[in-house]
């Protein structure tokens, strides 16, 4: 099977790339930088490129039988996820398997909930098959707060107490190297979700835990949390963010069980959990 990786050098898509290289399976991408393109590994047949100049990369989709998309947040996230939809179908792909995000369809006033929609809404409309993979805030986005909580003993992501059903972005990428399968998951949707509903409260006693040593929640204020942000990243994201955060704090992002049932199917295994997680980072950590 020849599959092209959108995403291969970021965090998912490398986990999809090594999964597929180890099934055999002849794995290409797509990179703006030619630096990044150099650390993929061996076998993988690297692009470098634009989504944004779809007139300069349309040789990366020739031969795809499978194409994963994974569009990183960004103010023309719509445009390139449209453009790569168009590419695959000019180019004979069989299969595209997405990585939105949960629920779009209930927040689609996010921005980058809604940037997600409009593409899913393009591809059920195309003729491509398609899997549509909605997962929760990942695990893994802790590690930029490792630094916060190591110095500063402070959790920071302002998670609020609704509850959060986060996920390990392995089981999503178990769950992309599942359904680019042909046969398998055509035309679904599935939820990619943890077993258990953390809290900002919850994960900081959960790092304590596996730190060995207090970890205070940074709390639900999200103009204190905009105000330290916005030093750090673009003005547009820290806008979007903060929507997302308060859609969080009121209403939480959780999955049915029937959802959980599905996906656990289609990975093959039970979810991971966040528990497991922290057990295992805080002791690369301490290493």
């Amino acid at each position: 099977m020849n599959v092209l990786v959108l995403g291969a050098t970021g965090t998912i898509g490398g986990h999809v790339t090594r999964q597929l290289l180890d099934k055999g399976a002849t794995v290409s991408t797509i990179t703006r930088s030619a630096e990044r393109a150099a650390t993929l590994p061996a076998g993988v047949r690297a692009h470098v490129g634009d989504l944004n100049a779809p007139h300069d990369i349309g040789a990366a989709f020739a031969g795809a039988d499978a194409v994963f998309l994974l569009n990183a947040v960004s103010a023309t996230e719509t445009q390139e996820g449209l453009f790569a939809l168009a590419l695959a179908k000019q180019h004979g792909a069989r299969k595209l398997v997405y990585l939105s995000v949960q629920y779009t369809e209930r927040a689609a006033h996010l921005p980058h909930f809604g940037s997600k929609a409009a593409i899913e809404m393009a591809i059920k409309q195309s003729a491509l098959d398609y899997t549509i993979l909605q997962p929760n805030n990942f695990y893994q986005n802790d590690y930029w707060f490792k630094d916060v909580m190591l110095q500063y003993g402070v959790y920071p992501q302002p998670l609020g107490s609704a509850g959060v059903q986060r996920v390990d972005v392995r089981d999503i990428a178990d769950a992309a190297v599942a359904a680019l399968d042909a046969a398998n998951a055509s035309r679904q949707t599935y939820i990619l979700a943890g077993p258990t509903a953390e809290t900002g409260a919850s994960t900081a006693a959960t790092w304590s835990t596996h730190l060995g040593r207090p970890i205070a929640y940074g709390g639900d204020d999200l103009d204190a949390w905009e105000r330290t942000n916005l030093q750090y990243l673009p003005a547009w994201m820290v806008f979007d963010f903060k929507m997302m955060y308060a859609y969080f704090q009121e209403r939480g992002l959780q999955a049915m069980p029937a959802e959980m049932d599905a996906t656990e199917r289609l990975m093959g295994h039970p979810a991971r959990s966040f528990d497991a997680f922290a057990a295992e980072t805080a002791a690369a950590w301490k290493s």
